[in-house]
């Protein structure tokens, strides 16, 4: 996304008390938009350069109290609600310093000092490219999942309207404008970490949505959930929820024969990528229902063959057959679904190519 809306969302976010994490490669603009963030609300901005701090410098310096040992407050701690933390380099800093972070994100406290009501929480970092210095790759998925994730990147027409704004030497705005391949690197921003959604990124994400106006979710809808859920799980929610297009769940799917023809490829991914994630994450109840249900399962996957490209449902028939294959119950199950589908020509001759 622009510059401009990661830092319309990213304000959105903190309002609602969450943490935006600004993914992006040095220099974009991540600290100056925080900094813009915080003029334009009133607020002190606090940047903590996680890389460069000790855990001490982080949580305080322990003391002697009176029959026990406290810990001092650090010198960046805010005296009032009206300050946002930018936590800086957050994926250079080392795990002792992210652990303690985790204390501050979850419980807005370190030890026994906590954060004035009020306060904004954000933070930064580059990319996981091999090309910058990392401490290790950020992948804890109980870490990533406190955050709204918005990935960054500047477009050439906003950074040549925030440098006139600046009184960038004209000489430098007119090389920008005739070679725009030179503002930035021209590489994808990806956090390369897999974003599944829990109870409490459903919860986040309620926070985040009831900040926004109707135009703001029509808009920002998918991008938000996406950066706290994953692009799967978002696509349905945005496409069934936000933009009403009544996309059955895969439930009804295999065992109502609802179905909504995809309209794009990305539907046909999600499609596919759904009904593999249902199948493969039931349990001894669900399993017992698809026994009791195999011929109606069949057929509606057959029809299902008819809306789908044959490489969609070929990936689909192959996933099956490999489950078939396992033991237990799960296996079971699936080896009977197998050989209710292959009872079909069409079927038959696909599963002969796997």
């Amino acid at each position: 996304m622009t510059i401009n809306e990661a830092k319309y969302i990213a304000r959105k976010i903190m309002e609602a008390g969450e943490v935006p994490l600004l993914v992006g490669h040095f220099g974009v603009g991540k600290t100056d938009m925080m900094r813009e963030i915080a003029n334009e609300t009133g607020r002190e901005l606090v940047i903590l350069i996680l890389s460069q701090m000790e855990p001490g410098d982080l949580i305080g310096l322990p003391a002697r109290g009176e029959d026990k040992t406290v810990f001092l407050k650090p010198d960046w701690w805010p005296e009032d609600g009206n300050t946002i933390i930018l936590l800086d380099e957050i994926n250079r800093s080392h795990r002792s310093i992210r652990n303690a972070i985790m204390q501050l994100l979850i419980d807005r406290r370190i030890h026994n000092h906590i954060l004035p009501d009020g306060v904004w929480i954000a933070a930064a970092m580059n990319p996981p490219d091999d090309e910058y210095d990392q401490a290790e790759l950020i992948t804890d998925p109980a870490f990533i999942s406190r955050f709204f994730i918005l990935e960054v990147s500047p477009e050439v027409d906003e950074w040549l309207v925030w440098a006139e704004r600046m009184n960038v030497h004209k000489s430098v705005s007119d090389f920008i404008k005739e070679f725009p391949e030179f503002l930035s690197p021209q590489r994808n921003v990806s956090l390369r970490a897999e974003l599944k959604p829990s109870p409490r990124s459903w919860y986040k994400l309620g926070r985040v949505l009831s900040n926004l106006s109707g135009e703001d979710v029509k808009k920002y809808g998918y991008t938000i959930a996406a950066g706290i859920l994953g692009p799967e799980a978002a696509k349905v929610f945005y496409d069934s929820y936000l933009k009403e297009k009544n996309i059955p769940s895969v439930e009804k799917m295999l065992f109502e024969g609802q179905f909504r023809k995809p309209e794009n490829i990305d539907e046909i991914n999600s499609l596919v990528v759904r009904i593999i994630d249902y199948l493969s994450n039931m349990n001894d109840i669900k399993l017992k229902e698809l026994e009791e249900n195999l011929e109606t399962v069949s057929k509606n996957i057959i029809n299902l063959s008819k809306i789908l490209p044959k490489e969609s449902f070929y990936a689909l028939m192959r996933f099956i057959v490999d489950s078939a294959e396992k033991s237990g119950l799960y296996g079971s199950v699936m080896d009977k679904l197998l050989t209710s589908l292959t009872s079909h020509k069409e079927i038959l001759e696909m599963v002969k190519g796997l």
